[in-house]
């Protein structure tokens, strides 16, 4: 019996090895099959470049050595590579026009959808053509569809148009039935990220402040659709109105929402029309990925002048990547703009912000670094769909600041935010008692509520940082604390709204920064233009992805995500991170 446990025993695990390494060599055909996919791709004579608004976009793109594994609807691509995309396609003569195909497209804001938008209306000016088809455009993907030459839909299809909302979720009552009760210090009439936790609706402040940046949002899409389509303002709000998902796809024609009704089969061959092809010939189309290996027709620069441009996404702290979030760590981005700084061929840098905000030390930081950099050479910074709180903290300092129209900035303000489980600790069993050598030795324990005294300390500690982050402002944008007092409070801004404030110098996306920044470095003549940090190659993506985060990161998408990541961040506040320089927890507007 011994000998034959032995025996099988041996059979398993030499299953289980044989499974492991077949594994690998599986995935070392597949990489080897990868990497031969990505020679340079030449684009035959009269192409439609197809642009597939589908699955998530991020900030930047990575490679995924599992995304094999997913579904269409789970791919991610970067705003780098789609802006990069269409500018290829608008330089190639052989392209004659884009064709969007907008699906599900999941994004955290609308100053990427308004960065791609404000690309395809440059591809339009070069005189090619741009037409958009979807079976059903979310109201996102139809705003950006809308400066297409053509908008085109399913006659059974839908079109969503029925304004903007936030909806945030509170916790308080679910804290307390659990018996937790969050301690909050702050600073800021409208340091509204605390809310959800000690309260079960919003306050008069942050009700005002929403609504004060949802309608300069939908200001903003309305004017730039009305625009596009010849269809005033006020028409638009009426569509809306009446919440055009539920209404016929012929009214969304009647209303000049969209210019023609067409089954997806036969998009094809009203391309070949648009184009002047026959019916039986063949149209030659270009995906995503095809674009980026389509090789530039741009002279090698051989100045030796470089311009930098350092991606910062993602939350500021040490709570990141729990729910495979993207982040920005202290310690790294500190590192890389010294590096930046002591590159002597680099000549301006353009600091790319994407970032809520949050922990208030690590700004502070990352502050320093960019403030030491800028003494060396200029520094523009470009914001994505957010650089607020800690985001604009580590921005004021730049030489200028560029934002979209639709990016959510300022939310200057600080709050600390601590739990107390004594309820919980009750309800469970747990008793405490407690021997000290001096008076605040027990300080931040969670198994009692704070005393006047630590409460008086926090909250002193809390003005403090936020007395130094208006000091940071100031000094950045040359006014008077006083004065960047009266619009910080914690209030989120649009971008439209944040350059009328002097918070932002102008409005525009990343093209626009880079210009900037070559003008001020004076290299206008030649330079070659590098991204930072360097991207991750397929191995190393492989080697340091954790698969537990990855599936968790694919999983956590929507609303349960949402609701996941908000509780999820309570556990991995350290010392430092307590003290958040962060906008509301999640705008959620849709």
């Amino acid at each position: 019996m011994k000998d034959f446990l032995k025996f099988t025993l041996a059979t398993v695990a030499g299953i289980v090895l044989s499974g492991v390494l077949l594994f690998f060599l599986s995935m070392l055909a597949l990489f080897g099959m990868l990497s031969t996919s990505d020679s340079e791709v030449k684009v035959p004579k009269d192409s439609v470049f197809k642009l597939e608004l589908k699955g998530t976009l991020s900030e930047r793109s990575q490679e995924d050595p599992f995304s094999f594994l997913l579904d269409g609807d789970y791919t991610s691509n970067g705003l780098d590579d789609v802006l990069a995309s269409i500018r290829k396609a608008k330089e190639n003569e052989n392209i004659k026009g884009i064709y969007i195909e907008a699906s599900t497209l999941m994004t955290d804001g609308y100053a990427s959808l308004q960065e791609i938008r404000d690309a395809l209306a440059d591809f339009k000016a070069s005189g090619k053509f741009v037409v958009a088809y979807a079976d059903m455009y979310s109201q996102g993907l139809y705003y950006v569809a809308s400066v297409a030459d053509k908008v085109l839909m399913n006659p059974q299809g839908m079109l969503e148009w029925r304004g903007l909302a936030s909806t945030p979720v509170y916790f308080k009552d679910l804290l307390a039935k659990i018996g937790v009760e969050m301690q909050i210090f702050k600073v800021g009439t409208y340091k509204s990220a605390v809310e959800p936790f000690i309260s079960d609706h919003m306050s008069d402040a942050d009700r005002e402040q929403v609504s004060g940046y949802l309608n300069s949002l939908w200001g903003e899409m309305t004017q730039a659709v009305s625009a596009s389509r010849g269809v005033s303002a006020d028409s638009l709000n009426l569509a809306a109105d009446r919440m055009m998902l539920l209404q016929p796809a012929t009214e969304c024609v009647t209303r000049g929402l969209v210019d023609t009704l067409l089954y997806k089969n036969d998009v094809r061959d009203y391309l070949k029309a648009q184009m002047g092809i026959d019916e039986d010939d063949n149209l030659s189309v270009l995906g995503l990925k095809d674009m980026l290996n389509v090789q530039k027709n741009v002279p090698k620069d051989k100045s030796g002048n470089l311009v930098a441009v350092y991606y910062a996404y993602g939350e500021i702290g040490s709570m990141l990547g729990s729910t495979g979030d993207e982040g920005i760590v202290a310690e790294k981005v500190i590192r890389d703009l010294r590096r930046l700084k002591e590159d002597e061929d680099i000549k301006a840098v353009v600091l790319r912000v994407n970032s809520p905000g949050g922990s208030a030390y690590d700004a502070e930081q990352i502050w320093h670094a960019v403030s030491e950099l800028k003494k060396e050479k200029p520094v523009i910074v470009s914001m994505g769909n957010y650089a607020a709180s800690g985001g604009y903290y580590i921005s004021c300092v730049a030489d200028s600041i560029v934002a979209e129209p639709t990016t959510l900035t300022g939310s200057i303000g600080i709050f600390g935010m601590v739990p107390n489980a004594e309820g919980l600790m009750q309800k469970v069993g747990l008793d405490f008692d407690v021997v000290k050598t001096n008076t605040y030795a027990d300080f931040g324990a969670l198994n009692r509520p704070f005393n006047e005294g630590e409460r008086g300390l926090m909250q002193h500690y809390v003005e403090q940082g936020y007395d130094l982050f208006l000091t940071r402002c100031a000094e950045g944008r040359g006014m008077t604390k006083e004065a960047v007092d009266k619009i910080a409070q914690g209030r989120v801004w649009t971008g439209a709204k944040a350059k009328e404030l002097g918070l932002v110098d102008e409005l525009g996306g990343l093209n626009r920064a880079i210009e900037m920044a070559v003008e001020k470095a004076g290299v206008a003549e030649g330079y070659t233009l590098l991204a930072y940090p360097a991207k991750e190659s397929m191995w190393q993506s492989l080697l340091n992805t954790d698969p537990g985060t990855y599936i968790k990161a694919h999983l956590l998408q929507g609303e349960a995500g949402r609701l996941y990541r908000q509780i999820d961040r309570l556990n991995h506040l350290d010392a430092c991170d307590r003290i958040q320089a962060r906008m509301p927890y999640e705008p959620n507007i849709h």
